[in-house]
């Protein structure tokens, strides 16, 4: 069964219902600090936003930077090493990303990046331009801890390796393997 409420109103004596009762004081947010400073930038350099790329968005820069790199005349004529991808490549990379590039003649192998201490939040992406390649994850006794075949076309986001452990790129194909790694 509903239960019904109902409003109670207070007369004063001597004024009408319709009247206008007493003002009362304006409440003031000026004590109360969080309120206050909600969207305000903080003075704290370890309170300061810092927006990081999305995987969408280096999925999208690696494959901008390897549809420029489909010509072969802009491969990287050193093999075997990663180096700053041409300056068309970067061209189709928007943001503050690491473009970079490595051919591996068959059967060779490159290391993965290593882990810097100032790049903590660090992400990058892989993605095959030629060949056939394999990323290699080992322990720190250089067991293999997984394989995991890259794709012509497809983006392959790398976590980063633990402390003990490492990622190697491996061309396991029969021509020249070329892969782009954007990072941030």
């Amino acid at each position: 069964m509903p239960q019904q409420v109902l409003a109670s109103t207070s007369v004063r004596p001597g004024t009408s219902p319709s009247a206008p009762g007493p003002r009362t004081a304006s409440v003031s947010l000026d004590g109360i600090g969080d309120v206050v400073d909600a969207g305000r930038t903080s003075g704290y350099a370890h309170l300061v936003e810092r927006r990081l790329p999305t995987v969408g968005q280096l999925v999208t820069a690696a494959r901008g930077a390897a549809a420029s790199l489909r010509r072969p005349t802009l491969w990287p004529t050193r093999r075997g090493r990663w180096q700053p991808a041409p300056r068309s490549a970067r061209r189709h990379v928007g943001g503050r990303f690491r473009v970079t590039t490595v051919a591996l003649e068959p059967n060779s192998f490159v290391p993965g990046p290593a882990r810097h201490s100032d790049h903590a939040h660090g992400m990058e992406v892989l993605h095959l331009v030629s060949g056939r390649a394999h990323l290699i994850t080992s322990g720190a006794a250089g067991q293999m801890r997984a394989a995991a075949e890259l794709s012509v076309g497809r983006t392959r986001v790398v976590g980063g390796a633990s402390r003990q452990g490492h990622h190697h790129l491996v061309n396991t194909g029969d021509e020249v393997a070329v892969v782009v790694r954007v990072s941030v």
